[in-house]
Formats: structure tokens, sequence, C-alpha cells
């Protein structure tokens, strides 16, 4: 039998942007149930009417008695849940490092679609699956994302920064701060070519009013368009992992 947690239907939380699933401890936690999970990349098989669902990457070498790093990412407007997974990707097998990807439920993120709810709703549910499944080291969980997807990870992430203890931001547009809770890592990184979302009016702009506000941030500028390069991409789970 298969334990699984069941995430509370709140709307009002999702609406807030709470996430409320949480990683069990390795001792706590129902291994023995479990079946072994097959390295590779996984549909998630959530997908309700709209037939947009998410992707889960097992590392080779994942050890249910040693809990992983989890990075849930975000793909750019007009994207999906692959996209998410790219920059990171090749990456994960040699960190030991589970990927989560859902799709957006519209175009691009709830937040810009004109407040949270449905994306948030559906996150939920990932995690809960995630976390029922694998035993998730909770000093090591990332959001991040590229694009719309860095600018959501941005909003969403220190809301739940009772959860998330890192932040990676691919070439982000802005960020939209509501009630805050505890204080997670941030990586932010932007070309300083990019004319899809300008450096001076986005990552710099975001990066002094983050540091303003006294939080820690990694930030790197390359010489590049809007783009994640495979340097870049290495420095972030580094960071994220090390």
């Amino acid at each position: 039998m298969t334990h699984e947690i069941q995430p509370p239907d709140d709307l009002q939380a999702a609406q807030q942007g709470r996430l409320l699933a949480r990683p069990q401890t390795l001792g706590d936690h129902p291994v023995a149930d479990l079946a072994p999970p097959s390295p590779g990349l996984h549909a998630l098989g959530l997908a309700g009417a709209d037939g947009r669902d998410g992707l889960l990457y097992v590392p080779s070498g994942y050890d249910s008695t040693h809990p992983a790093p989890l990075a849930l990412l975000f793909h750019g407007a007009g994207g999906a849940a692959r996209g998410g997974l790219d920059p990171l990707l090749p990456l994960a097998d040699a960190a030991g490092m589970l990927l989560l990807a859902p799709n957006s439920r519209l175009l691009t993120w709830d937040i810009i679609m004109g407040g949270y709810g449905p994306d948030v709703a559906f996150i939920e549910r990932a995690l809960a699956h995630v976390f029922a499944r694998f035993v998730v080291d909770a000093t090591h969980l990332a959001i991040g994302g590229f694009s719309d997807g860095a600018s959501y990870a941005l909003s969403l992430g220190p809301t739940n920064g009772d959860l998330f203890t890192h932040i990676i931001a691919f070439s982000p547009g802005f960020k939209i701060r509501r009630e805050l809770r505890g204080s997670p890592k941030v990586f932010i990184s932007h070309g300083i070519h990019d004319a899809i979302l300008p450096i001076d009016r986005c990552s710099r702009r975001i990066v002094r009013e983050l540091r303003a506000a006294g939080d820690e941030i990694d930030y790197r500028e390359f010489d590049g368009p809007h783009i994640v390069p495979p340097e870049i991409a290495s420095a972030a789970v580094e960071w994220f992992t090390g």
C-alpha cells in the first residue's frame, strides 16, 4: 500500500500563494511501502480536464535511504514543463537532484494572468505527490525558473520561505512580494544583451531591491541574450547543492 500525503483543499491558501505540502523526515517516511522509483523522466499523471500535467526527473543512483535535493522549476511564457527542466537536466545525475516541473494552467503563470490560484493549487498537488514517493532533503529545496518562470519563482518563493531554502531565477522580469516567510537564499542570472527582458529594468533593478531588503544574493551577469548558458546552470547547481 502506498501512503500519500493529501494536501488540504484550501482555495484561500492557493489564492494567497501558500503551499502547504511538506517533505517527510527520513525516520517518518514509509520507505518500505514505496515501490523503488526508476531513474529518468516521468509524467506526473496529475493532469485534469485541461490536459496540462508536468514532469519529474529522478536521477540515476537515487537512494531512498539518503534524502535528495529537489528543485521545483517553472518554464517561460508559452512554454511547457520540459522547458523548465532543460537548464538543470544535464546536471541532475551528478548532483543526485530530483527535478519537478509543472505546466502552467494557461499561457503563463497565474500571478501574471491576474492572481494566484490554479497554478498554486496544481503545484501543491505535484509537491505532495513527490513528497509521498521520495525522500527529499528539506535543507536543499529550491524553487526556480527561466524568464516568466523566474519571475514566478521570485514571487512565490519568498511567500513560502518556510518550505524553500533556495530560489534560482534565470533572467527574471519582475518580482511580486506579499507576506514573507523565512529567508531563502537567492541566485539570479541575466544576459547583458537580453532584448526580451532588458537587464537594466529587470534583474539589475530586482537585485538592488533585494539587497536593500537584506536578502542574500548570488548575482551573475553574462555576455549573452535571453538564455541560460551551461556555465550559469552549473554555477546555480553548485551554489544550491554545495
